[in-house]
């Protein structure tokens, strides 16, 4: 139960950390482009991919179990999702697994943008007030 605990703490941080870059990128460079989104995702892919080795099985520092949750799952999950998918994908090909890498990384961003669009079109049905 107390891991629970560590991971939604982790992603209270997290996702407050995510408005708080976002809104700063926004700031900085404008909202044409989503600048924010980009820098988050690729920050928390380096965090999540750095965590990951140093405190993995042939890591450098030793860690509890309810730490590396508490990092990987909570801070990284509440900063961005795109952490996790891109150390999955980055361990499948470590595994030389590249059909899985390649169809996880085609399913994942058409599959996203599908169920994004998706999402958009029926949102738009219930029509604005």
């Amino acid at each position: 139960m107390i891991t629970y605990v560590w991971i939604a703490l982790g992603g209270a941080l997290g996702s407050v950390a995510r408005f708080g870059c976002s809104s700063l990128a926004a700031r900085w460079f404008g909202e044409t482009f989503p600048w924010g989104t980009l820098i988050i995702n690729v920050v928390g892919s380096l965090i999540i991919g750095f965590f990951a080795t140093v405190t993995g099985p042939d890591g450098r520092v030793l860690v509890a179990p309810d730490v590396r949750q508490f990092v990987m799952v909570g801070i990284c999950g509440g900063y961005t999702t795109f952490s996790s998918f891109s150390l999955q994908t980055l361990n499948l090909l470590n595994d030389g697994e590249w059909l899985y890498a390649g169809w996880n990384v085609l399913l994942s961003v058409a599959g996203c943008l599908a169920a994004a669009w998706a999402g958009l079109a029926l949102g738009g049905q219930l029509g604005t007030r």
